[in-house]
């Protein structure tokens, strides 16, 4: 039954989980979570503004008169 109470020193799994756990920070996955909705966001919205712009995105000279959102 020793074999089932190996430290984790001796375990490299087991040390790789603990040092895991214990630099985990709930704060900095909360950032992440919400700068990658911020991001999916942004898609969408510009998405939808190319939608009803009724433009042909596909064509590369229609998107070269688009400089900038006050030109659009």
């Amino acid at each position: 039954l020793s074999f089932f109470l190996i430290p984790a020193s001796t375990n490299p799994k087991a040390a790789l989980k603990s040092k895991i756990v214990a630099e985990f920070r709930p704060q900095s996955l909360i950032d992440e979570l919400l700068l990658y909705k911020r991001s999916e966001d942004q898609i969408e919205l510009k998405e939808k503004q190319l939608s009803t712009m009724r433009v042909d995105v596909c064509s590369t000279e229609t998107l070269k008169c688009l400089k900038g959102k006050d030109s659009a």
